[in-house]
């Protein structure tokens, strides 16, 4: 008799800490931070990485997953991320289906480190308006960062999540976000009539994944690409087929390619066309630090510069 009560005891307080453990996750950054601990933040990319910095700078320790070149669509977690994402306060995601689309990577990682959506799990992206794909228009468009409007949403949430984990740090995130605002807000109005002065006809931008639809609306070109997500085949006679017609019915001077795919297909699309590749622009991840485009500023402002020049010109 005693054992079994005992047994019972026993599984009573495992139960009964479980759930207090559960249901005060929520308090326990701030509890931490209180206690002269920096606020643990993780994301899962470079642009993030960035946006995160310009607003938490000093009064956090930040992390980001997927490392600088390489394609935040598909990838597969290391045992450092793991560890990292266990001991976050904070995660911060896209959204908008770039990590839980595909191999559904991100919502993995949620699962095993014992995270929450909404409670430690946070998409940078909520309040954006959100396009479609064409090939799957039930499928959202991931790009959303690539129109500065959009990017300065992220921003906004980015800086209201830090707030609300680390109250005794606000006054100082929200005045690094308001000047983090005004700089790419100056930048988005300035770029809003940057291509006006180009013909119509030449505004075509080329590129091998369709991640500009975003941009192109913003910024008054119109998207053609080769394949429109990395998750899907690439290169293929069709979808060569396709942007070979509407370049052809065009008069766009140049091609670009992006710094995280292989330059194959439109390499090909170049030789088809008699076109130049005019240059490298960035897409789904910074430069390395220390390089051309290694803030979320600086990759806006180089591809802002480079596709204007190019279609200008050639």
């Amino acid at each position: 008799m005693k054992k079994a009560i005992l047994t019972f005891l026993s599984v009573f307080l495992i139960i009964g800490g479980t759930w207090f453990f559960l249901n005060n996750r929520g308090n326990t950054a701030a509890k931490r931070v209180a206690a002269d601990s920096k606020l643990r933040v993780v994301t899962t990319n470079s642009i993030l990485e960035d946006m995160v910095h310009n607003v938490g700078q000093d009064r956090i320790e930040l992390y980001s997953i997927v490392k600088r070149g390489t394609d935040p669509h598909e990838y597969e977690p290391r045992p450092a991320d793991v560890s990292a994402a266990a001991e976050a306060d904070v995660l911060f995601h896209n959204g908008l289906n770039l990590e839980t689309g595909g191999n559904g990577w991100f919502k993995k990682l949620v699962e095993t480190s014992g995270k929450k959506f909404n409670r430690d799990v946070f998409a940078a992206s909520a309040g954006v308006t959100a396009l479609h794909l064409t090939t799957n228009v039930k499928e959202e468009d991931p790009h959303a960062w690539l129109d500065l409007a959009n990017g300065c949403q992220y921003v906004k949430t980015i800086t209201k999540v830090l707030k609300e984990k680390d109250p005794q740090n606000a006054a100082y995130y929200q005045k690094n976000a308001d000047a983090y605002l005004a700089k790419l807000t100056k930048l988005h109005n300035q770029a809003t009539s940057q291509f006006l002065d180009i013909p119509k006809a030449q505004r075509l931008l080329v590129t091998s994944e369709g991640a500009f639809k975003y941009f192109s609306k913003a910024y008054h070109v119109t998207p053609a690409y080769i394949w429109e997500i990395n998750t899907e085949a690439q290169g293929t006679p069709e979808q060569m087929k396709a942007v070979l017609k509407q370049i052809d019915h065009s008069q766009v001077k140049s091609l670009f390619v992006e710094t995280s795919v292989s330059p194959k297909s439109m390499n090909k699309v170049a030789t088809e066309t008699g076109l130049t590749i005019y240059s490298k622009i960035f897409t789904d991840s910074l430069a390395p630090k220390g390089k051309t485009g290694d803030t979320y500023y600086d990759m806006m402002k180089w591809n802002l510069d480079q596709i204007h020049a190019g279609l200008t010109n050639g």
